[in-house]
């Protein structure tokens, strides 16, 4: 990134988007709490980013050949979970896109060598659609979402992010959408799994807290980590994580949530904040 006044630039963030329709539905699968905490620590980031004029979200729930920018002026919501209550998909979040931003990233993708194209029917998945709505209620902010690539390399997810860094000085919240666990076999505290989702993410909050090549190294090599296959035998609800530190590869990250979830340790990251 060229260099800018810090103090102008969002951050970025990981954040987690819980289970399903969770936030918006009575939870039977655990104690009725069980996403509380993490709600409300989602629903204070809009009071948290006040300067933010964009959204840019890269969920866990969308892989691509080729990095793929969602295009619609309107996108609908994709109902992409299933067995819950009908109330939930009714839900609306009838956020808008920008074309302005979709011309963007396809610029900064290819100045970094990706190819990339349009999706003009997609729609907002549950990993977009389900934090957004309880982070900005109103819906407002023109929002566009960006697959991941299907690879699932950690390396390249991590170029991705720093070719979309400029985006930053123009007000464009870059969010990435996933978990910091997601073996769904090993939810609900079974065996050993609190213990070994806190190795994994105890690595991860001392790696995000590093800065510049060092950690994007250490990133890459993600499935090194204590227990890092256990809490995520397939990459894709991380890799949004390294988008976003991508995208602040020379500024320290930080956990910003952390709680307890059926039974594993969940934390959700923002990376490049000042204050």
């Amino acid at each position: 990134m060229p260099d800018l006044d810090r103090s102008e630039l969002l951050p970025t963030l990981f954040i987690p988007h819980g289970g399903g329709p969770c936030f918006f539905m009575e939870w039977t699968m655990g104690p009725a709490n069980t996403w509380d905490r993490m709600a409300a620590w989602l629903g204070g980031l809009g009071r948290r980013y006040p300067t933010v004029k964009t959204l840019l979200v890269i969920s866990a729930h969308w892989e691509e050949e080729v990095v793929t920018v969602q295009s619609s002026e309107h996108p609908p919501l994709l109902f992409d979970y299933h067995g819950f209550p009908p109330h939930t998909y009714e839900l609306s979040w009838p956020a808008p896109g920008s074309p302005a931003l979709v011309g963007k990233v396809e610029t900064l993708l290819l100045a970094a060598g990706f190819g990339s194209r349009r999706d003009p029917e997609r729609g907002f998945d549950h990993g977009a659609f389900v934090p957004l709505k309880v982070a900005f209620p109103d819906a407002k902010l023109p929002t566009v979402q960006l697959s991941l690539h299907a690879s699932l390399d950690a390396g390249t997810h991590l170029a991705i992010g720093r070719a979309l860094a400029p985006l930053r000085a123009e007000g464009v919240l870059i969010v990435g959408s996933g978990l910091s666990f997601h073996n769904t076999r090993a939810f609900q505290g079974r065996g050993d799994s609190l213990m070994r989702s806190r190795q994994f993410d105890a690595w991860l909050g001392e790696t995000c807290s590093g800065r510049g090549k060092k950690r994007s190294s250490a990133l890459t090599l993600w499935h090194e980590a204590p227990s890092a296959r256990f809490c995520h035998p397939r990459e894709e609800h991380l890799l949004p994580l390294m988008v976003a530190a991508g995208a602040a590869e020379d500024e320290p990250g930080r956990r910003t949530f952390d709680d307890e979830v059926m039974g594993v340790q969940i934390s959700g990251f923002e990376f490049g904040r000042n204050d």
